[in-house]
């Protein structure tokens, strides 16, 4: 089984952008807010939506199942208050659970997550509940900077986060460290934003003693870990100067991290680098990098092209990475596996 850990519904129909950008509206004029209701989109536009997108690609490109979760720069935590990041995420995971439940053998959801710059993330907690509990989500997405690209929250090794740690650890559920929308105009969304994220997230750690205190905390760092192969060498050495373990033994039992990484020599990089047993197939299809390499003729997020294609990775080591790294990490998609006869 090939699993992609980093799907987006980066496809949803029309519909729900027009309504998100009516709510936006109704946070200057309240007469102008949306009802939830007000929002219908049918199991048909769902189902025509993916089949002619993420499925049509999936089938295309040879893999099977993905972990779907709400597109990534939409969350835009900085937008409104409490209640309208509470709102919103409910109709998104209520979108990504019915593709799941229209797909079932090709989807399986995971959860963003109602955050809002300053509030504590506690507030969290109730839609993580009803994402495990009643959606069967298998994680969540996480994001470290709901500014939007200012960085005003306490870092990830910061106690201010420990209640959603602490959910994790109770369902056993790992959260991809994911940013959303930048609107600061220094930081490029999908350039620099997302990439910076990852880096930053894995400096946080770095610094930090928060697995001591959560020694089966699972955080997935994706777009192959940002800058964090390159610099491998530079990581090592600041641990080094910081008096902290190696980092085999200070983050690697809880940090992984995913192919989403669009060319060879950066698959190769990683796969050098990073032990094969943190690395996660993924390719957040029809997301940031859509269009066709020239020098290859396939398009760039066709990253199964580049595990196929690596002298470095044994068969046995590439279905590590397409489907046991996937079923470890997420232990409640092996569990629904499992109860599928899988």
């Amino acid at each position: 089984m090939i699993i992609d850990v980093h799907g987006h519904y980066t496809t949803a129909p029309k519909a729900l952008e027009n309504w998100r950008n009516q709510q936006i509206a109704g946070i200057q004029d309240p007469a102008l807010m949306p009802k939830v209701s007000d929002l219908k989109i049918s199991d048909d536009e769902l189902r025509e939506s993916i089949e002619l997108n993420q499925l049509a690609k999936m089938r295309e490109r040879g893999s099977d199942l993905t972990i779907f979760s709400p597109r990534a720069s939409f969350m835009a935590h900085h937008i409104g208050d409490f209640n309208v990041s509470s709102t919103w995420a409910a109709i998104c995971n209520e979108l990504c659970y019915r593709v799941s439940q229209l797909f079932p053998d090709h989807f399986i959801p995971a959860a963003m997550l109602p955050q809002s710059p300053g509030v504590d993330p506690a507030t969290c907690i109730p839609e993580l509940v009803k994402c495990v509990e009643q959606y069967g989500n298998v994680g969540i997405n996480l994001n470290p900077d709901p500014s939007g690209g200012h960085w005003t929250s306490p870092p990830l090794s910061d106690k201010s986060w420990y209640p959603i740690y602490e959910k994790m650890v109770e369902y056993d559920i790992p959260a991809m460290v994911h940013v959303s929308t930048s609107c600061n105009s220094c930081f490029h969304t999908t350039g620099a934003h997302y990439l910076n994220a990852d880096t930053t997230a894995f400096m946080q750690c770095l610094t930090s003693d928060l697995f001591k205190d959560f020694p089966t905390l699972k955080f997935l760092i994706p777009h192959g870990g940002g800058a964090v192969p390159y610099h491998w060498g530079r990581f090592r050495g600041l641990a080094q100067e910081l008096k902290k373990p190696l980092l085999q033994e200070h983050l690697l039992n809880n940090i992984f991290f995913d192919t989403c990484v669009y060319h060879q020599p950066g698959i190769d990089l990683l796969t050098k680098v990073i032990p094969v047993k943190n690395i996660l197939f993924a390719s957040e299809m029809i997301g940031a990098v859509r269009g066709i390499d020239p020098e290859t003729g396939f398009y760039y997020d066709d990253t199964k092209r580049y595990i196929e294609a690596s002298t470095l990775l044994s068969a046995e080591e590439k279905q590590q990475v397409y489907e046991g790294n996937a079923r470890r990490v997420f232990a409640r998609l092996d569990t629904h596996l499992k109860g599928k006869g899988l």
